[in-house]
């Protein structure tokens, strides 16, 4: 049906969506996990609304494949589908990477917060953002320097979002972000495995700042990706408020 109030909308579709998906993953090949999905198209002035039914279609249709490539796909075909200019897709999902120990070497699972966000536009533009949100561990430089006995030590998030580029692993990224803490942190320890995890901490204390540069030059050293940004939040132990700290590549004028 045609609309005389010549208002065009940037963003309409479906939000909040819960959907299971399929992913590639590194060490099995495939991993089923599931997603919150917000999908929208933009709207000419001169249409009265959009198709709502085609936006679960098409997600359907791709839900099995969701990697990557894929992704990409699938915004192409909802844009097509609703005769539109842009499509927009953003999923927010938890992937799960099994984790040994360091000492006993026994495995669990870890959970991290990923997302993927992207657009397609006419003429063949196209934007898609990877995010993953590791947790990490940091013993803080100042407190070990001037405490007789000990060092104040904090669980932090460190959320690094790269454009994409060349493939990559999930599984990559959340190593690099590992590397960079005083320790990353474990779903199952042992005695030996706490102590090892608490020993290695203190040897190698972070600052918030140490947090966000050391991935920042890991990442920049992969020369894959046009641009990325790297976030960090440590739930400070003994404030009551987080260090904070972001950097971003291209680099901005403040």
């Amino acid at each position: 049906m045609p609309d005389d109030r010549r208002v065009s909308i940037k963003k309409v579709g479906v939000k909040g969506l819960r959907y299971p998906i399929v992913l590639r993953d590194k060490a099995d090949g495939i991993q089923h996990t599931s997603a919150l999905v917000n999908l929208y198209v933009d709207l000419p002035h001169d249409f009265k609304g959009t198709h709502m039914s085609r936006f679960i279609e098409v997600f359907d249709s791709h839900r099995r494949d969701l990697s990557m490539p894929r992704f990409l796909e699938m915004l192409e075909e909802l844009r097509e589908s609703l005769d539109a200019r842009t499509a927009y897709a953003d999923l927010h999902f938890p992937y799960f990477i099994e984790k040994r120990a360091p000492v006993s070497g026994q495995a669990a699972v870890m959970s991290y917060d990923c997302g993927y966000a992207g657009k397609v536009g006419p003429g063949g533009g196209k934007e898609f953002d990877v995010t993953v949100a590791v947790p990490v561990q940091t013993v803080c430089p100042c407190s070990k320097a001037i405490s007789e006995h000990g060092a104040h030590n904090q669980r932090g998030v460190v959320t690094l979002s790269v454009a994409l580029g060349p493939f990559f692993w999930i599984e990559d990224l959340v190593a690099i972000v590992e590397g960079a803490a005083s320790s990353g942190v474990y779903t199952l320890l042992k005695r030996d495995d706490e102590k090892f995890v608490t020993e290695r901490a203190y040897e190698n204390p972070r600052f918030v700042e140490d947090l966000v540069r050391g991935v920042y030059v890991e990442v920049a050293a992969l020369g894959k990706f046009p641009r990325f940004s790297v976030e960090a939040e440590n739930f400070e132990s003994i404030h009551n408020h987080s260090a904070y700290a972001y950097v971003e590549y291209p680099p901005s004028e403040a």
